[in-house]
């Protein structure tokens, strides 16, 4: 579908504008290699016409077709038959025909790679056959002042909007890259992180804890009842409610915290260099805010949280043993009663804080 679509359009379009380019510069330098030879008029015609009009009629060729992609594939080969037939045409005069072929060259093997750049090197070679067919076969070993200067424009000119083309090419695909990475490690419904991209991070906060000696703390959060939520008043609610939670999260948690959605109704939090007793307000202070919200289209629906918080003990040799700290302090708070927040510290059972309406 790529192919066939938006990515053989795209293309077609960038050697429209780079062959239009090519081609009147290549002009200016088989004009002045062929002027000395004196050919007949139709290989000026021809050699208009291969300037001016093709590439339009390429372009045109390549838009019209199923599979844009592979026209403008078959377009460059056209171009390094040409190419090859006014090289033989110039009998070999070295610097332009030097010119011509590295010029079509570097198209090919921008495009498709070294396997079309095989390609296009046997189209050159079919194209000075049907040259020496035409043209009697000459040699001429000296390039003139005059056809060296008409060489310049094509030498230095082109190779530029062919790299800045590139450029701009790179520039999108680096872009494009970074937005699909992203929505790759995003929760759709909330703009979170995801589950998978939440583990990484709390991977390397783990890290970070264990190599500086700095402590920090995890929260796991859940919404208390949330089955009942959208059985009651429909996934729309609840989906709704979801995403409050999230818009409280980014708002009431500093830049430097680390939230996603571990999955279901549950989120979590990493708050890096927070001792426990200070996450513990935080988190406290989120509940608070969460439960006092209202909801205009079901104003009977009302939400509240249970939150575990653990926090960060070196004596862990794996990121999962925190976790597995913060999971069991959620439970707690869950089977006390829920809408609280319950901390652990250091691994240990006990509770240490409890916060609840």
């Amino acid at each position: 579908m790529g192919h066939s679509g938006g990515k053989g359009l795209s293309l077609a379009r960038r050697l429209y504008t780079s062959r239009m380019l090519g081609l009147a510069l290549g002009l200016l330098l088989v004009g002045a290699a062929m002027y000395p030879l004196d050919p007949p008029r139709w290989v000026w015609v021809f050699m208009v016409f291969n300037a001016v009009l093709w590439p339009h009629l390429g372009f045109q060729w390549a838009r019209r077709s199923n599979v844009p992609y592979h026209a403008e594939h078959r377009n460059l080969l056209i171009d390094s038959f040409l190419g090859g037939f006014w090289v033989a045409a110039m009998h070999f005069n070295p610097l332009p025909s030097a010119s011509t072929l590295s010029m079509m060259a570097m198209n090919n093997v921008a495009i498709g790679g070294m396997r079309f750049l095989l390609v296009g090197g046997a189209a050159q070679l079919l194209g000075i056959g049907t040259g020496l067919l035409i043209f009697s076969p000459a040699f001429i070993p000296q390039t003139s002042p005059l056809q060296l200067y008409a060489c310049l424009p094509l030498l230095t000119l082109y190779p530029l909007v062919l790299g800045w083309i590139c450029f701009r090419q790179a520039h999108t695909l680096g872009r494009h890259k970074r937005e699909l990475l992203a929505l790759s490690r995003t929760d759709s419904l909330t703009g979170l992180l995801n589950h998978g991209a939440w583990k990484d991070q709390l991977d390397i906060e783990f890290q970070r804890c264990q190599c500086q000696r700095k402590g920090g703390a995890i929260a796991l959060i859940d919404i208390d009842h949330f089955k009942s939520i959208n059985d009651t008043y429909g996934h729309v609610a609840g989906d709704i409610v979801l995403r409050q939670l999230s818009k409280i999260l980014k708002q009431n948690l500093r830049a430097s915290d680390l939230v996603g959605r571990y999955g279901g109704d549950e989120f979590c939090v990493i708050l890096p260099d927070v001792p426990l007793a200070s996450a513990a307000q935080t988190m406290d202070a989120l509940r608070d805010r969460f439960t006092c919200l209202g909801y205009e289209q079901t104003p009977a629906l009302k939400v509240s949280l249970s939150i575990g918080l653990a926090s960060f003990n070196s004596a862990h040799t794996d990121p999962t043993l925190w976790l597995h700290d913060a999971d069991q302090a959620l439970y707690e708070a869950k089977a006390t009663g829920r809408n609280r927040v319950i901390c652990r510290a250091d691994g240990t059972p006990h509770q240490l804080m409890v916060r609840s309406v």
